[in-house]
């Protein structure tokens, strides 16, 4: 395997972040407290939490989001929504769990039936900062409803550029299925659009437009990269696109595939941040990186068991990196426990905004260290695999594959030392806890369709025999 270790002082220096990241051991000078930051959001599609190397990556090195790291705080107990693509942007955009709304029980949103939307008109983080004075871009994969009918314009957004569907192919930008393109077209607004390049450097391109933009008002981009989502294929990889049958092919990518996806995205969103500073808007922006879910196939998810499509660990549990200079101290780490929808209202209270109705927890006074961290007690949900898990403090309930299981995941992040014997009564409780807030949420309906686990992890889900009901999901299951 091909190692990748660019140096950092001089990828560092070639995209103007050099003074930044060496600076990173001083605290940087406070921004005037009344002024409304800028609020940049990028996140990476499908990425484990040990895939960048400021977490633990191996065979490549992601220099800009260590810098960003070393510029910030590192947060090491922060969870996705679900572990799985369109649930998770559903709670993201609105701030509540996804089970609330019909849009959040497709896993994914793939077909996007009719009145499984997100409705028109749903308070989103976007509308709610627009309200507050705020410029509202979002770049990149949307996946939460049908394009153009619910394309981000309906959510509060005033300008979308990026891919409909849940993933595309990075040069020709459209999803393949039998040999032929299908979703996940590339559009500028509500208008289909052809544009040659790799699609990371695209839609990198597409931000710093955004940033360039300028104006009197402060910025919330949302930035949302497909990388390193399959099909796995490298900046280098043209020709591929071109002989790709399926785009989930099971002999597709490779680990030094998979590090270039990486090594790429960590170049673009340096370019990203690279314009901010050009701007001079770097002092007053409050940058958020983190992923979707837990990665697939090649990701690194160490010392987590579990990938995308459960609710192990490593399934939900990602890296997330927080940096607003003045705000938050540089080179900071924090076990703080946080979820996807928190963002939402993180967001409107540095905006100084009013606080939205939310499930989510305003956790900028733990960015910033003005409060010591919180205990929380979080909720998941997958129909595939009949899957359940309930965070509360240090205790983890999972049902998953028909058992119950009961761990204590900041001793024992690896969900190996099974506990439901030696404390009974916790399990029956967490199980309770779950039963009582699965109540609230919408149910299933028969039709809601939900991603095979079988289809990711056919070694340890087999798939049924043929002509039998495949017992883990599936359409109508």
């Amino acid at each position: 395997m091909t190692t990748f270790n660019t140096s950092r002082r001089s990828f560092l220096a070639t995209t103007g972040l050099t003074g930044l990241a060496l600076a990173a051991g001083a605290q940087a000078a406070p921004v005037a407290s009344g002024k409304q930051p800028n609020i940049v959001y990028i996140m990476a599609d499908d990425m484990g939490y040990a895939d960048l190397s400021c977490f633990g990556a191996q065979g490549y090195t992601t220099p800009v989001l260590d810098g960003l790291a070393a510029q910030g705080l590192k947060l090491r107990h922060a969870y996705a929504n679900a572990p799985i693509c369109s649930p998770t942007r559903t709670a993201l955009v609105t701030g509540r769990y996804q089970g609330r709304f019909r849009a959040g029980l497709n896993e994914p949103n793939v077909g996007f039936t009719p009145g499984m939307e997100l409705p028109k008109g749903t308070p989103t983080v976007a509308s709610m900062l627009r309200d507050a004075g705020y410029r509202t871009a979002f770049v990149g994969k949307w996946h939460v409803c049908k394009v153009p009918e619910f394309s981000p314009f309906h959510y509060g957004y005033d300008s979308f550029f990026g891919i409909a569907g849940g993933g595309a192919d990075y040069f020709i930008h459209t999803a393949i299925r039998n040999g032929a393109p299908v979703e996940g077209d590339l559009r500028d607004g509500d208008k289909e659009i052809h544009r040659e390049g790799y699609l990371t450097d695209i839609l990198a391109d597409e931000a710093i437009k955004q940033i360039k933009a300028g104006g009197d008002k402060p910025l919330f981009l949302s930035l949302h990269f497909n990388a390193p989502h399959w099909p796995w294929e490298g900046p280098e990889d043209a020709a591929h696109a071109h002989t790709l049958k399926d785009m989930r092919d099971p002999s597709g990518g490779s680990l030094e595939t998979y590090a270039k996806m990486m090594v790429s995205m960590d170049a673009n969103i340096g370019r990203v941040l690279a314009a901010l500073e050009q701007a001079g808007m770097s002092e007053n922006t409050l940058v958020v990186f983190t992923s979707d879910n837990g990665g697939e196939r090649y990701s690194n998810t160490w010392p987590l068991t579990g990938y995308k499509g459960e609710l192990l660990e490593g399934g939900i549990r990602v890296p997330m990196i927080v940096r607003w200079p003045g705000h938050i101290a540089p080179a900071s780490v924090s076990d703080q426990v946080v979820i996807s929808m928190d963002t939402v209202p993180t967001f409107l209270a540095a905006a100084k905004a009013p606080p939205p109705v939310s499930d989510g927890l305003n956790l900028l006074p733990q960015w910033t260290g003005q409060a010591p961290s919180v205990s929380r007690t979080l909720f998941w949900r997958m129909k595939a695999s009949d899957q359940a898990a309930v965070r509360e403090g240090n205790w983890k309930y999972l049902r998953l594959g028909g058992k119950e299981h009961l761990f204590d995941v900041a001793r024992d992040p690896r969900e190996r030392a099974e506990l439901g014997p030696l404390y009974p009564e916790r399990l029956a409780a967490m199980r309770a806890q779950w039963e009582a807030w699965n109540a609230t949420m919408l149910p299933y309906p028969p039709d809601s369709y939900s991603e095979p686990t079988s289809a990711f992890y056919a070694d340890r889900f087999p798939a049924p025999p043929k002509g039998t009901a495949d017992p883990v999901a599936g359409k109508g299951a």
